[in-house]
């Protein structure tokens, strides 16, 4: 870290904005585990959980936090996954 104000101040901020990208990642990869584990249970389950990890996802993306692209893709393998429990074998 710097002696000069303004090196302290961008160190500040990007502890701050650090903990803030942690915190919205560990929560992106704790929805995507409930995703799982509702498949797991049933379609139904998997199909709503699907919901919510895809709104915290997208808003990851949209935030900056995760790349929009990769956002999309991770909606896109979770969505397909739960369709694909769903169908009957």
């Amino acid at each position: 870290m710097g002696k000069i104000a303004s090196g302290i101040k961008d160190h500040k901020q990007s502890l701050k904005r650090r903990a803030r990208n942690r915190h919205v990642r560990a929560t992106v990869k704790t929805f995507v585990k409930s995703v799982h584990e509702g498949m797991k249970e049933s379609a139904a389950k998997g199909a709503e959980s699907l919901d919510k990890a895809s709104s915290v996802i997208a808003r990851a993306g949209s935030k900056g936090v995760i790349h929009k692209k990769t956002a999309s893709r991770k909606i896109a393998r979770l969505a397909k996954a739960v369709h694909k429990a769903a169908k009957p074998a």
